[in-house]
């Protein structure tokens, strides 16, 4: 179980990065990141009742609220990154970076001790996330330095995300925390948004469902860890990208590249280890 709820964080959080990444090229992309995270928090609130296993504690509910700091500096500089139109460079240095550092503090300082298997499913992670989110590029994209530099600490908030929520018990009153978090660190970057043209009903819908979205792919996430390691659960729920690649053939009739297609089978041999770990 832990393994299928792992990969339907996955599922959503992949749903959620492709409709957010449309929303951020047409409206601007703090409003995205911001009425997202209000849409996570009302989910979370209305769920956590529902699931609850029992009152969390001052420290899961702290380990949530750090989860959510990571979220806000995570969506932030993802969307920014998409709206320059560097999708090619900041989803793969993020998703790559958003695993990589997990997995080493779950090793090194967490004392995750993975079975040989899943050695070799972590080892097929890290290209296969590369190569899946490639999405070919140009020199009209933007300034790839720039694009880095969201991509890496993007990437970096990604991570603080899934090892601070890896701490918190308590069910889904730590991802509440969370999105309650990312909502007020967000709020000096949503004053800006009083500057720009007034963001469309539609978009600013998609952007709450898309929010919501995410919200259920960290309570996915959350019951993951609790049957998981924290570098396998980690590792699965971050296969997103593969599914704006799919969503992107199925939906946009995107081609798809060859290294993307190595890239989707990396990750297909990658989980079946990781699974079988």
């Amino acid at each position: 179980m832990g393994v299928l709820a792992a990969l339907g964080s996955a599922v959503c959080y992949g749903v959620a990065d492709f409709t957010g990444g449309l929303l951020s090229r047409r409206a601007y992309f703090v409003v995205v990141a911001f009425a997202g995270q209000a849409g996570g928090l009302l989910l979370a609130l209305v769920t956590a009742p529902l699931l609850a296993t029992g009152v969390p504690g001052a420290a899961d509910l702290a380990w949530g609220a750090a989860s959510g700091v990571g979220t806000a500096m995570g969506m932030i500089f993802l969307y920014r990154g998409m709206s320059r139109g560097a999708m090619s460079v900041v989803v793969p240095v993020s998703a790559v970076t958003g695993v990589a550092l997990p997995v080493l503090v779950g090793v090194l300082l967490l004392g995750d001790r993975p079975q040989p298997l899943s050695w070799c499913g972590l080892a097929a992670a890290v290209p296969a996330l590369w190569l899946v989110s490639r999405t070919g590029g140009s020199e009209h994209e933007g300034p790839s330095t720039a694009a880095s530099s969201d991509g890496l600490i993007a990437g970096c908030g990604i991570a603080l995300q899934y090892l601070a929520l890896a701490q918190a018990e308590g069910g889904v009153w730590p991802v509440a925390a969370g999105r309650f978090a990312a909502v007020v660190a967000l709020l000096p970057w949503a004053a800006s948004a009083r500057r720009r043209p007034p963001t469309a009903p539609r978009d600013m819908a998609g952007a709450v469902v898309t929010g919501m979205t995410a919200a259920l792919a960290l309570i996915l996430y959350a019951q993951a860890v609790q049957q998981q390691l924290t570098v396998i659960a980690v590792a699965l729920s971050s296969f997103y990208p593969a599914i704006p690649v799919l969503l992107g053939i199925v939906l946009l009739r995107e081609q798809v590249r060859r290294i993307q297609v190595t890239g989707l089978a990396t990750a297909g041999a990658a989980i079946a280890l990781l699974a079988m770990g």
